[in-house]
């Protein structure tokens, strides 16, 4: 998912405008969707999944072995048009005392992202104990990448070159932003046809089950990130019997009220706090990076340099939009910091080499980041009711960029064409199961997470009785399972090889703070791939 209550406290009188969906309970057993899930389960149970090489996606280890799934388009008829998505698997190692456990199935979130190489992470050593135990299986969401790829425009069209990136954008540059939104709108009911209405977290959570049937699995071991929380809590509300163990990892807010509108407004406010921790982080290392000893002064050289790449963006590619999105990808990850922080101070000091290296177009990785994109768009514009009057965007989010002003704008400009959506929209299925209907679930959250704000989990766990909590405490990276916290990665360690965790919620310290330095040349071309894929497409609009 693409945020919190002190912020909107500052905005004195901040309008967040109710929307006037409201939530549906779970479907009904007996109705045409449950009746098609079952029957292309039963389907998927008696084929399985034929593993072959995975030529298509790149030169990766022989152990990593692909397949497909065949799942309806439109579950309420099962017998119509079927799609086909991609699996990834690596066989459980069985290494030393492991006891076979099965499938872990993962999804990395979004909505947009491919989980097609995540069994490779049974290579790195934070995994080699899960993957002695389980079969690591990745996936490709309907939509992503090969699995019926959605499309909204020419990805030749997709990087407009440099963007501003206004605080505090005139009527004008709204306007324009507006026809922007419609025109994309249109441009996905155009090259999608039909089918755009089916891409939704519900059909996503079905396909889940219908994946476990041909898994071979009785019960579902899901692992699921960012977004793949809310479609994985989605399931566990449709299919509570099916559950194994489910695993969230920073969790989205899964209260109807809040999808998908106000959990944006919600990021947005949230990523002031997280632009304000890297800033200070910066000043506390003024004797290498010479941004300024404090975090005003720090901000004040992000301004400057965004003023310098309006007058003249940087190397003809980069303006103050593509800035802010380099700069984004720090609020989502402080091991970025050294690469944001280094990278501001030397085009500050007239180096811009190192900015058009990390926030420059990408152009071989267009197709991946417009598909990336009409996926997340998609989803997210299906799932729920959005205000359709550009009025209510424009109060709601002139309120809280007073206080936020650091990534509202460029929010709404990401989700707009959600105000001009030409598939129906759905109302948000009422997430939350009875107690004792549930195995014990999973939840991982770093407080001063921005892109899922801590509130999310806090409601994710009031929803699913005999949830436990695992707070990573004064942090705010996003997705903190099996990363650079000992104490987090021991409990979910725990929890996924011997069952539930006894003691209830607990809380961690935070992993350690990064070093000021420039990462080396492995690590800035991985955080240039990554800063591609996650915010590549969203900021080329």
């Amino acid at each position: 998912m693409r945020a919190a209550a002190v912020l909107r406290s500052a905005a004195g009188a901040l309008s967040l405008t109710l929307l006037t969906g409201f939530a549906t309970a779970p479907p009904d057993p007996g109705s045409p969707e449950s009746r098609g899930v079952a029957l292309a389960a039963q389907r998927a149970a008696a084929k399985g999944i034929r593993y072959g090489s995975c030529a298509a996606e790149g030169d990766l280890p022989g152990s990593l072995r692909c397949g497909t799934v065949t799942v309806p388009l439109d579950y309420a008829h099962p017998d119509g048009r079927r799609i086909k998505l991609t699996v990834s698997r690596i066989k459980g190692t069985g290494k030393g005392d492991a006891v076979r456990q099965g499938a872990l199935v993962y999804n990395p979130g979004g909505p947009g992202a491919s989980g097609m190489y995540f069994p490779l992470v049974g290579y790195l050593p934070a995994w080699q104990r899960i993957a002695a135990a389980y079969d690591l299986v990745g996936y490709a969401p309907r939509g992503v990448g090969r699995s019926a790829p959605l499309s909204c425009e020419d990805p030749k069209r997709l990087f407009k070159g440099p963007r501003p990136a206004p605080a505090q954008p005139s009527a004008s540059y709204k306007k324009e932003r507006v026809a922007e939104a419609k025109a994309y709108a249109r441009g996905c009911a155009r090259r999608s046809g039909s089918a755009l209405r089916y891409y939704t977290s519900l059909n996503n959570a079905r396909d889940l089950d219908v994946l476990r049937a041909a898994l071979g699995e009785r019960r579902l071991t899901f692992m699921g990130a960012s977004y793949g929380t809310y479609f994985g809590a989605v399931y566990a509300t449709l299919f509570p019997g099916h559950v194994r163990r489910m695993v969230f990892d920073s969790a989205v807010n899964p209260a109807p009220e809040q999808v998908w509108y106000h959990n944006n407004l919600d990021q947005s406010a949230a990523f002031e706090r997280r632009w304000a921790d890297f800033r200070e982080w910066v000043a506390d290392h003024d004797d290498v990076y010479g941004l300024g000893d404090t975090a005003a002064a720090v901000l004040r050289g992000y301004e400057q340099a965004r003023a310098q790449l309006t007058a003249e963006p940087a190397g003809g590619k980069v303006g103050p939009a593509q800035l802010q999105g380099l700069l984004l990808q720090a609020g989502y990850y402080d091991d970025y910091w050294p690469m944001a922080a280094q990278v501001l101070s030397a085009y500050l000091k007239g180096d811009p080499k190192p900015l058009v290296e990390h926030a420059g177009p990408n152009r071989e990785a267009a197709v991946e980041a417009e598909n990336s994109n009409a996926v997340y768009t998609a989803v997210e514009c299906n799932d729920a009711p959005w205000p359709t009057d550009w009025r209510v965007w424009d109060r709601d989010n002139t309120a809280l960029a007073r206080v936020a002003p650091f990534e509202t704008w460029d929010n709404v400009w990401t989700n707009l064409p959600c105000a001009y959506w030409p598939a129906p929209r759905q109302h948000p299925v009422d997430v939350r199961t009875a107690p004792g209907a549930l195995p014990q679930t999973l939840i991982l959250a770093a407080e001063r997470d921005a892109a899922t704000p801590y509130t999310g989990a806090l409601e994710l766990r009031r929803r699913l009785p005999g949830a436990v909590l695992v707070t990573e405490r004064d942090a705010g990276s996003h997705g903190i399972g099996a990363a650079d916290n000992p104490c987090v990665n021991a409990r979910l360690e725990s929890y996924l090889l011997d069952g539930p965790l006894r003691g209830g919620n607990t809380s961690c310290a935070p992993h350690a703070e990064p070093k000021p330095q420039l990462p080396d040349a492995d690590t800035r071309a991985a955080h240039k791939a990554h800063a591609q894929q996650e915010t590549g497409a969203l900021h080329a609009r």
